[in-house]
């Protein structure tokens, strides 16, 4: 799909964790300076450590944001969709979006079942219009099942190489705002690439999944 380049005024990048806008859409952000960016991360906005990190990281990436509560302890025990939403939409400002970015169904790795809870419940909000975007985005890596660090599907709709110096800035934020060791999953992640499912209508959306 080629999605023809639009002036873009609103968006939002709706996440499970602090940290998660950066690694997977902080390029995105960085490079996006004219844009009103609305962070939303549903998870550990009552962590005395990653919550403060997440407002630092704002700061760098020029954003404005929110953070919520949703359980995510060790074990992921499923939550209900509509806890969920509840929480996307009690966090997400009421504006109309031109982009709203989330996580995919399928998550980006093996496994974090609050990745692929999320993207639904955005995926269903925006389907039911409780949520207005002209377009949607979703992340768009995959790990292998597992075998690999998570990498950007060459196939996505949206591939953008990053250049060194927003490349590093993200860096700068996943290892010192929010203090992942260098060899630590995340800093070995860090894509210098960033990929999207682009969706711009329901029956977009709908035809793409049909595939």
């Amino acid at each position: 799909m080629n999605l023809k380049p639009r002036a873009i005024k609103n968006a939002a990048v709706i996440v499970a964790h602090p940290d998660d806008e950066t690694l997977w859409a902080g390029g995105t952000i960085l490079m996006g300076t004219d844009y009103n960016w609305q962070i939303m991360s549903l998870c550990r906005g009552d962590d005395p450590e990653r919550s403060p990190r997440f407002f630092k990281a704002l700061e760098i990436l020029k954003a404005e944001g929110k953070m919520g509560n949703l359980s995510d302890g060790p074990d992921q025990e499923p939550l209900s969709s509509e806890e969920i939403k509840e929480s996307i939409l009690a966090l997400t400002p009421p504006l109309e979006y031109d982009i709203i970015i989330t996580h995919s169904p399928n998550g980006e790795y093996t496994r974090h079942r609050r990745h692929e809870e999320i993207g639904q419940a955005v995926i269903a909000l925006w389907k039911n219009q409780k949520l207005f975007s002209k377009q949607l985005w979703l992340f768009a890596y995959e790990d292998g099942g597992g075998e690999y660090l998570p990498r950007p599907i060459t196939s996505a709709d949206r591939l953008t190489k990053l250049d060194r110096t927003i490349w590093q800035k993200k860096y700068k934020i996943v290892t010192e705002v929010y203090n992942f060791p260098v060899n630590s999953f995340e800093a070995k992640t860090t894509p210098v690439s960033e990929a999207f499912w682009c969706f711009d209508s329901l029956q977009n959306f709908f035809e793409e999944a049909e595939k």
